[in-house]
């Protein structure tokens, strides 16, 4: 994650926890954790990185893990 600078690693981390805490097991397992922080790495990578942005990433990705469980 170092390619990106200091306000959207800020960003990014901010958002992952503020995600996760929807998570039950106190802020979410491992894997899911790691998959909602490869949708913001890409996103970033994207040159997606206000904060706005992330935030609609990261909840679309928890939706999608949500989709998926219930399945």
């Amino acid at each position: 994650m170092s390619e990106f600078d200091k306000r959207t690693q800020s960003n990014m981390n901010a958002v992952l926890e503020r995600v996760c805490q929807a998570l039950s097991k106190h802020g979410g397992d491992h894997e899911s954790r790691k998959y909602i922080a490869e949708q913001l790495i890409e996103a970033a990578s994207a040159g997606k990185t206000t904060l706005l942005d992330l935030e609609a990433i990261a909840w679309r990705a928890l939706l999608d893990l949500t989709n998926r469980k219930s399945a």
